[in-house]
């Protein structure tokens, strides 16, 4: 069992940044991929970025160029760091843990979420 906790989240004006945390806590050897999703109302959940355990990258096209995920493999925590954020981007965002070591953008690979962090992004 993993348990999935994000911080960060918040009010921030167009052009602004912010700076997403995710800690993964419980059994470690069912956490590879650790990957960030966000949700805005009336929508599909989305994929952001994703981060192997060997510190590989690979982001979503709307978010590709501004947004860039980090992780210590040390303490199970991966970071987002979001710039020159837009009114779009605002959304739920959630980070979810995957026993699969590819780089994995489908939400169904994904093993554990957590509850989500509200990132708003005023114009």
């Amino acid at each position: 069992q993993v348990h999935v906790v994000e911080s960060g989240g918040g009010l921030v004006q167009a052009g602004g940044s912010l700076r997403l945390s995710c800690a993964a806590s419980g059994s470690a050897f069912g956490i590879n991929a650790m990957g960030w999703f966000r949700q805005a109302p009336g929508n599909e959940r989305e994929f952001v970025a994703v981060i192997s355990r060997t510190k590989t990258t690979y982001y979503g096209g709307s978010v590709n160029g501004r947004f860039t995920i980090s992780r210590d493999n040390a303490k199970n925590t991966v970071y987002l760091q979001m710039n020159s954020l837009k009114p779009e981007d605002t959304a739920v965002y959630y980070c979810a843990t995957s026993s699969r070591g590819s780089l994995v953008q489908r939400a169904d690979e994904y093993n554990y979420w957590g509850q989500g962090t509200q990132v708003t992004v005023s114009s």
